[in-house]
């Protein structure tokens, strides 16, 4: 069949349309119909704690991820520039990692760095600083002192709504999210007691003023669960409510 033909031939031009889109909607849609059976099921990938749920919420109303993936592509120069740590998972982002995620953070945008592994990088005084100013400690490190990240001085006078995160658990138990009858009662419990945790750690670095429903307290939780979500052996087993 020769292109002038098909190019002149309106008829013969749309039928031929149709059937490339078709195939490659098939293509794209069919797979989905096996998405159970084609993920690898991993033991020890355990859903946000409610204090990370509420850390997430400010994450995406701040807009965080217009800045800052969440998706380590498999590339050398990627691998190398943001590994795990601590003997958590290295290499490439993997599908697992956001298996609880309502709606997953991956981005693509890169106007700050990946943020897929920071949770195995800093500690909670680390992202305290950060989040009050950006430039702060700028004198040890360029790239530091030229970052166009706002400050969120506002995270540290807002407040969350502790009591309201067992209905957001309720909801997202209904998305899929495995979460038990029992953690969803005993969320307003767990919120505090690893919220305490991090203020504990805050205070050994001389970072005070925070409460247990301060909203940095909260992001600085979520930040430090990114790339935690495969656990090492080690980690495996965990409570909930600690957190870790």
């Amino acid at each position: 069949m020769r292109h002038e033909h098909i190019e002149t031939n309106s008829a013969l031009m749309l039928l031929l349309i149709l059937v490339v889109i078709s195939i490659g909607g098939l293509v794209e849609i069919v797979p989905l119909f096996y998405i159970n059976e084609t993920i690898e099921k991993v033991d020890g990938v355990r859903p946000y704690t409610p204090l990370e749920i509420r850390g997430r919420d400010i994450y995406v109303r701040e807009g965080c991820y217009l800045c800052h993936s969440q998706m380590i592509r498999p590339f050398l120069a990627e691998t190398k520039r943001y590994p795990g740590g601590n003997g958590y998972v290295d290499g490439p982002s993997r599908i697992e990692e956001s298996m609880w995620d309502h709606p997953f953070q991956w981005g693509s945008k890169r106007t700050g760095p990946d943020l897929a592994r920071v949770g195995t990088k800093y500690d909670e005084s680390w992202h305290w600083d950060h989040m009050w100013d950006p430039r702060y400690g700028a004198e040890y490190s360029i790239g530091q002192s030229m970052s166009i990240m706002p400050r969120y001085p506002w995270l540290f006078e807002g407040t969350v709504a502790v009591d309201g995160v067992a209905d957001k658990m309720r909801v997202l138990k209904k998305l899929g999210t495995p979460y038990t009858d029992e953690q969803i009662a005993n969320a307003g419990t767990d919120y505090r007691a690893q919220a305490d945790q991090i203020l504990a750690n805050l205070a050994k670095k001389e970072k005070t003023g925070a409460k247990q429903d301060t909203e940095i307290v909260a992001m600085i939780a979520y930040l430090m669960r990114l790339g935690r979500n495969l656990e090492p052996a080690s980690a495996k087993g965990a409570s909930l409510e600690g957190g870790k």
